[in-house]
């Protein structure tokens, strides 16, 4: 029997991947709900082709995390959630608890700080770590137990970073991936 699982999923970065490659959808009352659709359509995708043992969603919180107080224009210059995905999020969280998917979401942190604590805890666990994000950043996770799978395009288009891929793509390892965005900006 091969190694135990640990999914690790970055909701934002999917809700917002599912709210945008989808046309609106909404209930009879008007609520949108393509996020929630694309979203769902996304997990079980994962569970079907994944088979994981152990699975997470991590979101960001509304509150400013350490780093908004560390530094005033942390992330000044990006858009807000349009409001027809943030109505959704609500209902989101509520299916994935329906659905007894764990949710992760700490007070002060982003996402992205949870998955990486949960990515480098599954792999020292000896649990093969796949993280599932629209996020670049996290090819940085990579690493002999952690491979990201990460969303190229719409809801169903998927390419699997390990350490080979890395370095094929990059010629660096995933720890100098943070150098090069550090050296040549985001």
């Amino acid at each position: 029997m091969g190694k135990q699982k640990m999914v690790i999923i970055d909701g934002n970065s999917l809700a917002n991947r599912a709210f945008y490659a989808l046309p609106p959808l909404t209930t009879k009352d008007g609520l949108p709900t393509n996020a929630i659709y694309g979203f769902i359509t996304m997990l079980f995708k994962i569970f079907e082709e994944q088979h994981p043992d152990y699975i997470s969603v991590a979101f960001d919180r509304k509150e400013a995390t350490f780093r908004h107080r560390e530094y005033e224009g942390y992330k000044a210059q990006r858009k807000g959630m349009p409001d027809e995905l943030a109505q959704q999020m609500p209902v989101l969280k509520d299916v994935l608890d329906a659905l007894g998917v764990n949710r992760v979401e700490i007070e002060g942190y982003e996402a992205d700080d949870i998955i990486g604590t949960l990515s480098r805890y599954g792999e020292g666990e000896g649990l093969e770590v796949l993280v599932v994000t629209g996020d670049r950043d996290a090819l940085q996770l990579v690493g002999d137990g952690v491979k990201v799978v990460y969303t190229k395009k719409g809801v169903s288009e998927f390419e699997i970073y390990d350490l080979d891929s890395i370095r094929k793509a990059y010629g660096l390892t995933p720890e100098k991936l943070v150098d090069l965005k550090g050296a040549y900006g985001r």
